[in-house]
């Protein structure tokens, strides 16, 4: 009997065992749904951290370009005064030279070298000056101050005078001639 009675104990360990691994299996499965959801939690912190540290990258880019933008301003302003200064002191000698001065050619000359300077100055920094004299008149290039009647046939249509001379900076236009055109 003793076989019959370890059989049957041996069952009912089974039964008890089967009826403890089913609870056991539900909670695997509940713990396993709160992973997921972990999981999807986590998902979302994840992913708002990259949101803020592109967020903040960004920030910074913007701070950084804007600064970089008012340095060169800055860098560029001060690179036009160091360019005029030394004509600036041609002036001051000029201004005390003619206050002085009986000669007025030497006075014309004088000037005449210190415009000299001034214009090569510009021109190195990118300046030109636009000619426009005799050329079609262009109201996207020029900037037309008044109609005459062309003195010959051949003027009509063109600039005829120019008012206010126009300039080109690298290339690009910062201020229009402004011209007299022949009708």
């Amino acid at each position: 009997m003793s076989n019959k009675g370890d059989k049957i104990a041996e069952e009912e360990i089974k039964d008890a065992a089967e009826t403890k691994e089913a609870p056991s299996e539900e909670k695997a499965e509940e713990k396993a749904e709160e992973k997921k959801e972990l999981t999807s939690e986590e998902k979302l912190k994840v992913s708002e951290d990259k949101f803020l540290r592109l967020f903040s990258e960004f920030e910074n880019f913007r701070r950084r370009t804007q600064k970089e933008k008012a340095n060169l301003i800055t860098g560029a302003s001060v690179d036009a005064y160091k360019i005029m200064l030394p004509i600036l002191d041609d002036f001051d000698r000029a201004k005390e030279t003619i206050d002085n001065a009986e000669d007025i050619k030497s006075l014309k000359e004088g000037i005449n070298l210190i415009l000299d300077k001034f214009t090569k100055s510009l021109v190195t920094s990118g300046l030109e000056v636009m000619n426009v004299l005799e050329q079609e008149f262009n109201a996207d290039e020029h900037e037309a101050i008044t109609n005459i009647p062309a003195p010959t046939e051949a003027l009509k249509g063109k600039i005829i005078d120019v008012v206010e001379k126009g300039y080109k900076l690298n290339g690009k236009v910062i201020r229009f001639p402004k011209v007299v055109v022949g009708a």
